[in-house]
């Protein structure tokens, strides 16, 4: 009996001890579910960062860590590609439709010369369609006038042309023969030899440029057509057309492209009625020139100087050196000189005085500028692309100033704008721009 108490007080110490270690292993497993090693995931529970790691917030943004001049250089540089995928899906589209786009541009030239006639016929109370009618056949009747007296003229003097041509090739034999250059017979038979075997050997060539001509006449007749009927629909109804336009713009920027179009029409009139001046005196005077030094076809040569003066800087290049041609195998090296020195006379009085005087600041263009336009235009779309490129390129410079006058105006009447209660009445409505 005396052992049985001990027994059971050794039972109980060790159930006593079972229990403790029991609660111990649950509370370290409790533990260890709230606070895993590293390098163990539990459930949803993400591990803490190791002691080397940075502090997540003293992490800059990463468009904060690149230098500002290359963030400069990005933002311009994403906007200079998107522009220039523009220009080059309009050029595509331009290149696609150019004889619609060239007739459409010739008759806005066309339509710049006559439509103050119109505007003059209408004041005197003649009606919208019979003044339209009578300026388009007039300007058009005039056109065809000129081309018809140069097909004339060429007709009748391309015999004695052809005389004069062949006389003034054997006077420039003589001359070269015996000028100092040491020009010998030999020479100059090769050269002619040389001439003969490649129109010879270019023949395939010539005949495929000559049917390409038919290709080209008839491109040209639908051009015409095509400009004569733009340039009536905008005599006669230029002014919804414009308005209709307008309503392809958005809201907020219509007022200041309503003002830009009309600055940018009379930009266009000024430089079409400045150009066509300017070439007629050219014309007349150079004509005058190379008729009194008895060079043949004068008058069709004059009317080729009015027409090529619609080419800045080229055309009267091309136009005098055909000039000074003529003259030197018709009339001699003397009369060659005597053309030339006319028309570089002509042309430098056209360049210092006529153009500044006639045509003015509001479509003065820097020469730099007119060289590359009519280089561009001229790879574009040829002599066309000549002829409309420095207009164009006018025509842009006054719309890009017109419009950053009328945003530095907003800007400022913004800037002045009342605060407070008498904001709303005190401001006045804005007004379009007066055209």
């Amino acid at each position: 009996m005396s052992r049985v108490p001990g027994w059971l007080g050794r039972l109980g110490a060790g159930l006593t001890e079972i229990s403790e270690r029991y609660n111990e292993r649950r509370a370290e497993a409790e533990r260890e579910q709230d606070d895993p090693e590293p390098g163990t995931l539990t459930g949803d529970h993400v591990p803490p960062p190791p002691d080397y790691a940075p502090d997540g917030a003293a992490r800059p943004d990463p468009a904060l860590a690149v230098p500002w001049g290359v963030r400069v250089a990005a933002e311009a540089g994403w906007r200079l590609l998107v522009l220039a995928g523009t220009l080059w899906v309009l050029m595509r589209v331009i290149s696609a439709v150019q004889l619609v786009v060239l007739s459409f541009v010739i008759a806005l030239l066309i339509t710049a010369i006559l439509q103050p006639t119109v505007a003059r016929l209408r004041r005197h109370g003649v009606p919208r369609g019979p003044a339209t009618a009578l300026t388009a056949m007039f300007g058009f009747v005039v056109i065809g006038l000129i081309g018809w007296f140069v097909t004339w003229q060429v007709m009748e003097n391309i015999d004695d042309l052809s005389g004069q041509i062949q006389d003034g090739i054997d006077e420039l034999r003589n001359w070269l023969l015996n000028s100092p250059f040491h020009v010998t017979d030999k020479q100059i038979n090769e050269i002619a030899t040389n001439l003969r075997e490649a129109v010879g050997a270019n023949t395939d060539q010539i005949t495929s440029a000559g049917l390409e001509g038919v290709t080209v006449v008839v491109e040209a007749l639908t051009g015409i057509l095509l400009s004569v009927f733009c340039t009536l629909f905008l005599l006669y109804d230029g002014k919804r057309i414009w308005e209709w336009t307008l309503r392809l713009v958005p809201a907020a920027a219509r007022p200041g492209v309503a003002g830009a179009g009309p600055a940018a029409w009379r930009t266009l009139t000024a430089y079409v009625r400045g150009t066509v001046i300017v070439a007629l005196i050219d014309a007349i005077f150079i004509g005058l020139g190379i008729y009194f030094l008895d060079v043949p076809m004068a008058v069709p040569l004059a009317v080729f100087i009015f027409l090529f003066a619609f080419i800045p800087l080229v055309g009267a290049v091309v136009s005098g050196a055909l000039a000074v041609v003529v003259g030197l195998v018709t009339q001699g090296v003397f009369t060659a000189v005597m053309v030339l020195v006319v028309v570089l006379a002509v042309q430098q009085i056209e360049g210092h005085i006529l153009q500044p005087f006639i045509l003015g600041r509001a479509v003065r263009v820097h020469p730099l500028a007119v060289v590359l336009s009519v280089a561009c235009g001229g790879m574009v779309a040829g002599i066309g692309g000549a002829v409309v490129a420095v207009p164009l390129v006018a025509v842009t410079n006054t719309v890009a100033g017109y419009l950053r006058s009328y945003s530095q105006k907003a800007a400022l009447r913004n800037s002045v704008r009342p605060r407070g209660a008498t904001a709303v009445s005190a401001e006045p409505a804005p007004e379009p721009p007066k055209e």
